[in-house]
């Protein structure tokens, strides 16, 4: 909640414009429902079990049986749905296309990565520890909620024109991903589990440098006072400015999961996880989806590199406008960005060793 207070102002932070007004607004009433909905999960898992204590839940859940478990499934089940809001996974994602396109594009950008892995950190860490008891539970509703996602996430994203609302769905498609990791780690063989913990963490690291890298080339190549980022507006972006449009492409390239890009090194764990796990119905959904999401990116990419239509007043506009200077601290992240992509799927054993060294501190 004192992540997202600040991002309701920051939505609506560009005053001139009337979608991010809307933005604002549109998070704001729906962050604060189901702010409520997640303090009501809170509240009835404490009635069950006496403390909010993570390890103090799951303490109480192995030493006692509870006669009447209504209050305690209920529970959990509003903390699903409070914490699935927060990570826009289906059905709860319906704020996030709005969001994303209205808000400035820095603070989307943030948000499509930073608040994601906040609101997945917290999800985790209350399934894996609170609720480990119950996983034979929770579990199938985790499995919908991935199936739903990729598949509406994808899907959705196809027939999308403006490349904001393009990233806005393929985010909801990615949080499909990890919640496949999720659902590994819930199964009872230990080695699955586990690798279900760290090929989700793994996912969210990437996640967030693709996504910053991408929104983040939309900002400099985009018109100054302008919050249109139609397809055809970038149309010839590698051709006019062939730093930004390579960027651009290689972003939604790695999102794709091409190889020899951390995309693909996430995808591949994510997958095994699922294998190693016997979840081979979220294997098959996973695969369709990236093959689904890759005619997304490579409608971005082929664009990029095509000539403008100069007779286009939109994309003769785009030509002639005044775009933003790339200073050094937007060079800064453009490097971080592409470096972390690329070097994660050059020697992706380091990055894998990080993440089970990470599982230890959840």
């Amino acid at each position: 909640e004192i992540l997202s207070i600040p991002l309701y102002v920051l939505a609506a932070f560009d005053r001139r414009r009337l979608s991010s007004q809307e933005a604002g607004i549109k998070y704001f009433v729906l962050g604060a429902f189901s702010s409520a909905i997640l303090l009501y999960g809170v509240a009835l898992t404490y009635g069950a079990t006496g403390t909010t204590s993570l390890t103090g839940i799951a303490k109480f859940l192995s030493e006692n049986t509870l006669l009447d478990q209504g209050t305690l499934l209920a529970g959990f089940a509003l903390l699903l749905v409070g914490l699935g809001f927060k990570i826009a996974a289906v059905p709860f994602h319906a704020w996030t296309p709005d969001v994303y396109q209205g808000a400035p594009t820095p603070v989307t950008a943030f948000m499509a990565s930073a608040t994601k892995a906040a609101g997945f950190a917290a999800l985790l860490r209350v399934f894996s520890i609170a609720f480990s008891t119950y996983h034979q539970d929770w579990r199938p509703a985790v499995e919908a909620l991935a199936i739903l996602t990729l598949v509406v996430g994808s899907v959705a994203a196809v027939v999308q024109t403006d490349i904001k609302r393009m990233l806005a769905y393929s985010s909801i498609a990615h949080a499909g991903y990890v919640l496949i990791g999720f659902a590994a780690m819930s199964v009872d063989k230990s080695s699955a589990a586990a690798r279900g913990l760290e090929s989700a963490l793994l996912y969210l690291l990437v996640y967030a440098f693709m996504t910053v890298g991408a929104f983040a080339v939309l900002e400099l190549a985009g018109r100054r006072g302008d919050d249109r980022h139609g397809l055809d507006d970038y149309r010839g972006l590698a051709l006019r400015r062939p730093v930004l449009g390579g960027l651009l492409a290689f972003f939604v390239l790695a999102q794709a999961g091409v190889p020899f890009t951390g995309g693909f090194i996430v995808k591949l764990e994510v997958f095994s996880a699922a294998a190693d796990a016997g979840l081979y119905e979220l294997l098959a959904v996973g695969v369709l989806a990236s093959v689904v999401a890759a005619f997304i990116y490579l409608r971005i990419a082929v664009a990029l590199f095509q000539p403008a239509d100069e007779t286009d007043p939109a994309q003769a506009a785009m030509i002639t406008a005044t775009s933003r200077p790339v200073d050094v601290w937007s060079a800064l992240v453009l490097i971080a960005a592409a470096g972390m992509t690329f070097v994660v799927g050059i020697i992706p054993g380091t990055f894998i060793h990080f993440a089970k060294d990470a599982t230890l501190l959840l």
